[in-house]
């Protein structure tokens, strides 16, 4: 199956090739598989690896513990890369996977190679009590996660200047869109109101996510650092409220922090608490945002699931 033209207009093509063709990976994929790019990448999940491929996609597995069985092979012809595969915790020597294992395979990819795009998180700055950061902001991630992508962030930057790779590092907020909304945790009936006085959060639609990138492979800025954010910090309580209002059911009941059941995954993340400023991405990518806030955003994702009833439920 396949998204483009006669074999040899494909061979032609610029091509993908995302380590970790996840959610925010898949966005831009399909958005460039439109313009008639070749699309690759890797899953660890059978099942995802299936549905991808439906897609029109060429799939591989991949983990660190399963390299790429030719990777000369799989990754010819590759123009962009991006790694949305996170750390897997072990310290090899940077902890990120694609780049442990297959990181002298993407330098040979030499001059051919003309963006790499690693995808991080907000979470390098740390807890700033509420406060703002940019991307000038000093990094002093909070917990391992966070540390981890700081390490990571590190590894393929000095990729990039020994190779003359053009690196560049997208540090997203929390992560939102299709499927993957207050609107479906709303639904599941596992919504919690938690309430941390002052505690904030940035988020970042999908497809902005995807809008990002885009504009970074249109104008590359080789070293560069991007904060994926949208305009409206806000508490988590406030997100689930306005979803609740929008399905037209009564929210939670608020639950103080210190009494909340949630998951240490779910906990680490109140652990920092912070603004985060995109102005970057305006300024220098010429970014404008279809869903500056969590209100426009939410509106629209029920907008589309009106439209479309099989929409990603």
């Amino acid at each position: 199956m396949t998204r483009s033209g006669p074999a040899g207009d494909r061979d032609k093509a610029p091509r993908l090739f995302a380590f970790g063709l996840g959610f925010s990976a898949l966005a831009l994929a399909e958005r460039l598989a439109g313009q008639g790019w070749r699309i690759a990448g890797t899953s660890r999940d059978p099942e995802k690896r299936q549905a991808i491929e439906a897609r029109g996609f060429e799939i591989h597995h991949f983990d660190r513990d399963h390299p790429l069985a030719d990777p000369k092979a799989v990754l010819a012809g590759t123009t962009h890369l991006l790694i949305g595969a996170p750390p897997d915790g072990r310290n090899e020597p940077s902890g990120d996977p694609a780049l442990d294992v297959h990181g002298d395979d993407i330098a040979a990819l030499g001059n051919g190679l003309a963006w790499l795009g690693y995808l991080s998180t907000t979470g390098v700055y740390g807890d700033r009590q509420g406060g703002w950061v940019d991307e000038t902001s000093p990094l002093t991630p909070s917990g391992d996660r966070g540390r981890r992508r700081l390490e990571a962030e590190r590894g393929w930057l000095a990729l990039g200047e020994r190779h003359r790779i053009p690196v560049h590092l997208f540090r997203l907020a929390g992560i939102y869109g299709p499927g993957r909304s207050a609107l479906d945790t709303v639904r599941s009936g596992k919504a919690k109101r938690v309430i941390k006085p002052g505690q904030i959060f940035s988020r970042i639609h999908v497809a902005d996510i995807a809008s990002v990138l885009e504009a970074s492979i249109a104008r590359p800025h080789p070293g560069a650092a991007y904060n994926l954010c949208d305009d409206d910090p806000a508490p988590p309580a406030e997100v689930i409220a306005y979803a609740c209002q929008l399905l037209g059911v009564e929210p939670p009941p608020p639950v103080p922090f210190d009494a909340a059941e949630l998951s240490p995954m779910a906990r680490s993340f109140y652990e920092d608490n912070k603004r985060v400023r995109n102005d970057r991405i305006k300024r220098e990518l010429g970014v404008t945002l279809a869903y500056p806030d969590y209100r426009a955003g939410l509106k629209a994702l029920l907008a589309d699931e009106t439209l479309s009833p099989t929409f990603h439920r």
